[in-house]
């Protein structure tokens, strides 16, 4: 071994949950080195395509939501989800998504209601990745090894000790850390170090998947440009997404059931029946981008002072855009309670609190994902011979496809339930008072203050939103400014939990808010509420630190 490096945490996979974990650590004063394979500028691979709103809000914390907002397509470009009978072809649904130009301003599509000061973006991982590392790279506090993996670590009880190796050099190094989290990916290396399985479905559908460029196709069409263009006929039922909005594409094709291979379609023929050109029309493949539709979660997401986030902790079809962002959350929520064992104030039990929150809601989600996979399967199974036909046949089967296409597949491009709706149920670290946490759907919910819920967001009364006043660790909100709060203040200094308080003005709050005080996390969920502060303020503060009877 030629080197050694210490670091309170070491993050294993530079990708976007990786680098998140990595900036929001260094946000909140910890050290963090990331290991990552890749070469600096080395491109990632063209996968997610979508940034939740609830992960731009992360973002937003982070000062870096404007950047990632300004890449991606053209500002002016739609965000629609088209549905037509090829890319070509005539069209016979769309949803209507704002382009970015207009995102806070056009409230008039299926999630400009969203009570975010944040709304989605549609922006592809080679976009991403970048200004992500381009901002994590400049902090202080975060160290990134760039061509370097991880061979093997050993778990100590004070430590981890990693050997990691250079892919150029092939020099070894030891790495120790306080705590090791892998965000390696699917085929992740940490999580079958900690003898963590995934379990679930394995295969529920295949797609074949090709990254193509193509600087002809945008001006082919008949109609106005979409984000993502769903083609419909008897032949072939795919998508294509708008990488640059100029001349790079991604083209799914959905393969039928008892085609079983990847190679079972031929892929030229398959693009040429999505997009609806003939032999003549040129194009070339950039990528080849196969995948499996399925839905497995790792059975533990940590052993001792090892993690797993992201699609090493959980994998499922990728309806919704929520893979990545999924992990994202992951990430957030492992910082802060690694910050708050490694800043001194919470022992090392606050950090169960990951798996009792993550797990179950990572498990009830991909169900979600799951059930809408399952009906568009049976939909694209179903196609009716006459949707390209001309005249009034045509007409009906189109208004007919068009209307199954809305209903179905509005709810996973306007998700709200799963920005919006989630909430913890059985953590250690969560206050709860008896109340019943409103349901949620893919794309419904309720905004409520029943501890565990997502903090109901609104507009101050001086207009700004009410994530931009918060501290960046605890802050109790007080409704009502006569409430005197000096006890729970002096518990939370007593045991050095940051806590801020913040009195909230806003017309909204009667409506959102029924307890004069409500304690936020350092993730914007709900710790606990009331009406004054607890007797035992002392017991509150050790509970939602870890501190508390478990």
């Amino acid at each position: 071994m030629r080197a050694r490096r210490e670091t309170p945490v070491l993050v294993v996979g530079g990708g976007p949950v990786g680098m998140t974990l990595a900036m929001d650590l260094a946000w909140r004063g910890i050290e963090v080195t990331v290991v990552e394979r890749r070469r600096p500028g080395e491109s990632p691979e063209p996968k997610c395509n979508h940034v939740s709103a609830r992960s731009m809000e992360i973002y937003r914390r982070l000062g870096i939501a404007a950047k990632l907002r300004s890449v991606g397509l053209p500002e002016d470009y739609p965000n629609d989800i088209s549905y037509r009978t090829s890319f070509t072809g005539t069209e016979f649904a769309r949803i209507h998504i704002p382009c970015r130009r207009d995102r806070f301003t056009d409230k008039s599509g299926p999630d400009g209601h969203w009570p975010t000061p944040e709304p989605p973006h549609h922006g592809n991982q080679i976009f991403l990745e970048p200004v992500l590392f381009e901002h994590a790279v400049a902090l202080p506090r975060v160290t990134i090894l760039n061509g370097t993996e991880i061979e093997s670590f050993e778990q100590r009880d004070d430590q981890v000790v990693a050997t990691a190796r250079n892919l150029d050099s092939g020099g070894t190094a030891r790495i120790a850390c306080g705590y090791l989290v892998g965000c390696d990916g699917g085929k992740s290396t940490v999580r079958r170090a900690i003898g963590a399985r995934l379990e679930g479905d394995a295969v529920i559908q295949r797609v074949q998947a090709t990254f193509i460029r193509a600087p002809e196709l945008v001006r082919l069409q008949k109609h106005e440009r979409s984000w993502m263009t769903n083609a419909v006929n008897p032949r072939r039922v795919g998508n294509v997404i708008a990488i640059d909005g100029r001349e790079r594409w991604m083209i799914f094709n959905y393969l039928q059931p008892d085609e079983l291979e990847f190679d079972a379609v031929d892929r030229d023929w398959a693009i040429r029946a999505i997009l609806g050109v003939g032999p003549e029309f040129r194009y070339e493949i950039l990528s080849r981008e196969d995948w499996y539709g399925r839905r497995l979660i790792a059975n533990k997401f940590h052993e001792a002072r090892v993690f797993i986030a992201g699609d090493a902790a959980h994998i499922w079809v990728p309806y919704a855009g929520y893979g990545m962002n999924a992990g994202i959350t992951d990430a957030t929520n492992l910082s802060w309670l690694l910050a708050a064992h490694l800043n001194g104030w919470a022992p090392a039990e606050i950090l169960d609190a990951y798996e009792a929150e993550r797990r179950p809601i990572t498990e009830q989600v991909s169900r979600f994902a799951m059930a809408h996979a399952e009906k568009e399967i049976g939909r694209r199974g179903a196609v009716q011979a006459a949707i390209e036909a001309p005249g009034p046949e045509g007409d009906r089967a189109r208004a007919e496809a068009g209307r199954t296409c809305y209903d179905i597949n509005v709810h996973q491009y306007c998700c709200g339930g799963l920005n919006f709706g989630t909430y913890y149920e059985a953590s250690p670290i969560i206050a709860y008072d008896g109340a019943t946490n409103p349901a949620f759907s893919m794309s419904g919910f309720t905004p409520s203050t029943v501890p565990g819920c997502r903090t109901p967001h609104l507009w101050l009364s001086d207009g700004r939103s009410l994530y931009d006043a918060m501290g960046p660790e605890y802050t109790l909100l007080r409704l009502d400014p006569a409430v005197d709060v000096a006890h729970l203040v002096a518990a939370a200094r007593q045991r050095g939990v940051p806590l801020d308080v913040l009195d909230v003005g806003s017309p909204d709050t009667a409506r959102l808010y029924t307890t004069k005080l409500v304690l936020s996390r350092p993730d914007q969920h709900v710790a606990w509420r009331g009406d004054a502060c607890p007797k035992d303020s002392l017991a509150l503060v050790d509970l939602i630190r870890g501190a508390g009877p478990h």
